[in-house]
């Protein structure tokens, strides 16, 4: 079970991701239609004994297997092009974040709050607690409301990184000199993980990236603790 669990999506954690999972299972269903159709006729054409050596064209056959693969891409754009631009879409934010990647590790910038900032370095497997989570956890994590519309900024002070988080739907390069944002709102609390999806150096694996989604009232009392610090 845990084998099979590990071929699946995550659990969303945001709107958008649940309307990838959607996507996901629609054009996984079309798919499979499609194997079993294909399998199906495959295997009666290898025992099928008959023939026909008269037979030299067929054009209704030309017209149908021509129209039905136009008419199962439409039926996959349609909703792909739905979901672009659903992903391309920028809500006024309640919170903004800037994260920049370095080698190897992230720091995160807080500009509506005082501009407050921190680093974000991997938890060492010799300091990691009982309830941690090795290769994952860090030492401080980014804190989000939930419930709310973030906006995210990415850029990197060295090389190319990536900041990925698979729950939330978010992968946005971040690049030297550019400043890359994204638009995302999740609708639970919890702890989420993510890691750099771009190969930048030796340690490219050691630069996890941890989100934790907490209530708005705790978020700011969490602001005001950082802010007094």
């Amino acid at each position: 079970m845990a084998t099979w669990n590990m071929l699946l999506l995550q659990d969303s954690a945001s709107p958008l991701m649940e309307q990838l999972t959607f996507f996901h299972n629609h054009a996984l269903m079309i798919l499979v239609m499609i194997t079993m159709l294909v399998g199906y006729m495959m295997s009666t054409l290898f025992f099928n004994k008959f023939n026909n050596r008269f037979l030299l064209e067929g054009q209704k056959i030309e017209i149908i297997w021509t129209t039905l693969p136009a008419v199962t891409l439409i039926f996959i754009a349609l909703p792909s092009l739905r979901l672009l631009y659903l992903l391309d879409e920028i809500n006024n934010p309640l919170v903004s974040v800037k994260a920049i990647g370095h080698q190897w590790y992230w720091s995160y910038e807080y500009g509506d709050f005082m501009n407050f900032e921190f680093d974000s370095y991997m938890t060492p497997t010799t300091s990691l607690s009982m309830d941690g989570f090795r290769l994952l956890d860090v030492n401080n994590r980014m804190i989000i409301p939930y419930n709310s519309q973030i906006r995210l900024m990415v850029t990197a002070a060295d090389v190319i990184h990536s900041w990925t988080i698979p729950a939330l739907s978010v992968k946005i390069d971040a690049t030297p000199g550019r400043l890359n944002q994204v638009s995302f709102l999740m609708n639970r609390t919890g702890l989420f993980f993510g890691q750099c999806s771009e190969i930048c150096g030796a340690n490219h694996s050691f630069m996890p990236i941890a989100v934790e989604s907490i209530p708005p009232s705790i978020f700011t009392k969490w602001m005001s603790k950082m802010n007094s610090a």
